[in-house]
């Protein structure tokens, strides 16, 4: 089962979009206004509009996501690759095992073997 997840930028990322935001917009209102015409606004425009973005990120506690993940709640994201290794690896000899002593049948066992394999890529 997947949720959508929303990433937003971290504050040290923020502030230094804001900062170079706050500098964009001075330079647009100082030299590309006054010399650029429709070009200069345009460019005060998005300047302001980059500076609000991630201010609203660095002053705000939701802020704007950035990009959406899918997340599976049943996986922990912090396992290291060794650890999900060992873990497939055992489910894997647990479902030979299972197999052999004829617990399941032939068709569960390959069944059950390929959501394994799924779930590990």
């Amino acid at each position: 089962m997947f949720y959508r997840g929303r990433v937003r930028p971290s504050r040290p990322a923020s502030l230094l979009g804001m900062i170079v935001g706050i500098v964009f917009v001075i330079i647009g209102f100082t030299m590309v206004m006054p010399t650029g015409g429709i070009f200069g606004v345009l460019w005060t425009v998005i300047a302001i509009a980059i500076t609000g973005y991630h201010g609203y990120n660095l002053f705000s506690s939701q802020g704007a996501a950035e990009w959406e993940v899918d997340v599976r709640p049943d996986r922990p994201l912090n396992r290291s690759m060794e650890e999900a290794g060992v873990d497939f690896e055992e489910k894997l000899r647990k479902l030979e095992r299972l197999r052999r002593e004829g617990l399941i049948t032939e068709e569960e066992f390959k069944q059950k073997r390929d959501e394994v394999m799924r779930d590990k890529w």
